[in-house]
């Protein structure tokens, strides 16, 4: 058997064991694992005589994965991420935040939904994870929602789905993990969501005023602050603008060289916030379940990417990327088509997996074939399909599947977005959470099809770099 049925089938097996309910990390490992043993046994004919030396070459290989990639100095931003999120929220600054955003925005119809939208995209600025993000804003937005007669499904999904815009916004955990499968510059990769990020902010916002104009009911505006309220609550938000300021500096000056490395700005980041923290009251219980949950999730991660990279080894040594690409390249259909399938792919492929664990297995696969759709890693813009260069494509892709990343936080019946906000309140069920944030997967086909079809959306600021 050549090596590429070997991937045909071990990818199929992986799939399987994933549909049965098997989590992404061990079935990758598993499916990878066994696919290099296969791959290496097939190689001396199964002669009986060569099976433990197949399976000795195997255990090395996927062995030396988990050191190896995990060690990359890439991935320490992970960690510092999260944790500057749990900081932030133990230094009460997403309270401040949608209280600022509050006493500005809510005059507007369907106010309070739109200040929890800007809110919560705030405090992405500051958090490279989406499920902190919605666990936070459910219990500080929904109850002022529903004190003022919001409809409780659909407070819930604006609190489910502005909790997705910390995929996209910088601090980023997915698109550094992108940026590590794909081996591009993390740098320019979190300076490239950043516009892409306030812009979902606005069309989230914009349907939510649509929304309210439509049915009077949905989200009543909320008056009675003046300018001298709005400014008092603008101070206790601005640690949050100084932390932003902070790490788009260490990534990129305007004025002159980086002063540091992404990773240092994270890591400068999170000191800050957690001076803030101490000063405005946090004590030993909870510095310690801030980190316990950083570490809770930043293990879960390393270890789905320890698995999925045992399964990209496979691949590498049995060619499927490159099939794949070769097909890809050799069909007589519009490339643009050809991409909105790829992404249409990854909705479907939501439905069933978590964010991270889909972006690892398939990026392997569909990320070169993207790029040969494109012209190549090297080609120049004016030789390209899509207009860019291959270093531009591979950031333009890359904001492109981690807005789809974001759609799979809020699709039945996996969306872990919508089971978070059901479980902090005991009057919701999943299914509630569900039906709120139906309007909003309109909003985020509107928002891929405008980065789509307006590449400078997503370019212009990674060029400046």
């Amino acid at each position: 058997m050549n090596p590429l049925d070997i991937g045909i089938w071990v990818t199929a097996a992986m799939l399987l064991l994933v549909a049965l309910g098997l989590r992404v990390a061990f079935a990758a490992a598993a499916a990878g694992f066994g696919g290099l043993f296969w791959l290496r046994w097939n190689q001396h004919d199964y002669d009986p005589e060569r099976f433990w030396n197949a399976l000795e070459v195997s255990v090395k290989i996927a062995g030396q994965i988990p050191h190896s990639k995990v060690s990359a100095h890439a991935l320490s931003l992970i960690p510092t991420f999260i944790l500057i999120g749990y900081l932030a929220y133990h230094a009460k600054l997403t309270t401040a935040l949608f209280d600022a955003a509050k006493k500005w925005i809510a005059w507007v119809p369907g106010g309070l939904a739109v200040s929890t939208v800007f809110a919560t995209a705030g405090f992405a600025a500051v958090s490279g994870a989406s499920v902190a993000t919605a666990a936070v804003f459910s219990r500080i937005a929904i109850p002022e929602m529903l004190k003022i007669g919001y409809n409780k499904r659909f407070a819930a999904g604006v609190v489910a789905a502005g909790g997705t815009l910390a995929s996209l916004i910088p601090p980023s955990a997915i698109l550094v993990i992108y940026a590590i499968i794909v081996e591009r510059d993390v740098g320019k990769l979190l300076l490239a969501g950043f516009v892409p990020g306030i812009f979902s902010a606005v069309i989230y916002a914009a349907l939510i005023i649509g929304i309210a104009l439509v049915f009077k009911s949905v989200g009543p505006p909320v008056g009675g602050f003046g300018w001298r309220d709005r400014l008092l609550s603008s101070l206790p938000a601005l640690p949050i603008i100084l932390v932003v300021l902070i790490i788009i500096l260490f990534v990129y000056n305007p004025f002159g060289d980086a002063l540091g490395t992404p990773t240092e700005g994270g890591a400068i980041g999170a000191f800050i916030v957690l001076l803030m923290a101490l000063a405005r009251g946090m004590r030993w219980p909870q510095l310690k379940n801030a980190l316990l949950e950083t570490a809770k999730l930043t293990v879960m991660i390393f270890t789905i990417i320890w698995g999925v990279l045992i399964y990209v080894r496979f691949l590498g040594f049995a060619d499927l990327p490159g099939a794949f690409s070769d097909w890809i390249t050799s069909l007589d259909t519009s490339p643009t088509l050809i991409l909105v399938c790829i992404l249409l792919g990854y909705a479907v492929l939501g439905m069933f997996m978590d964010a991270i664990g889909m972006l690892l297995l398939t990026l392997p696969v569909v990320y070169p074939a993207v790029m040969a759709l494109n012209g190549g890693e090297f080609v120049t813009a004016e030789e390209s399909v899509f207009g860019m260069s291959g270093t531009m494509c591979a950031i333009w892709f890359g904001i492109l599947v981690v807005k789809m990343a974001e759609l799979c936080l809020i699709t039945p019946p996996i969306g872990l977005n919508c089971f978070v906000v059901a479980g902090t309140r005991n009057d919701l069920s999943v299914q509630d959470v569900f039906r709120g944030v139906t309007p909003f997967f309109v909003a985020d086909a509107a928002t891929i099809a405008l980065l789509i079809t307006f590449p400078w959306i997503v370019l212009w600021l990674p060029s400046l770099a």
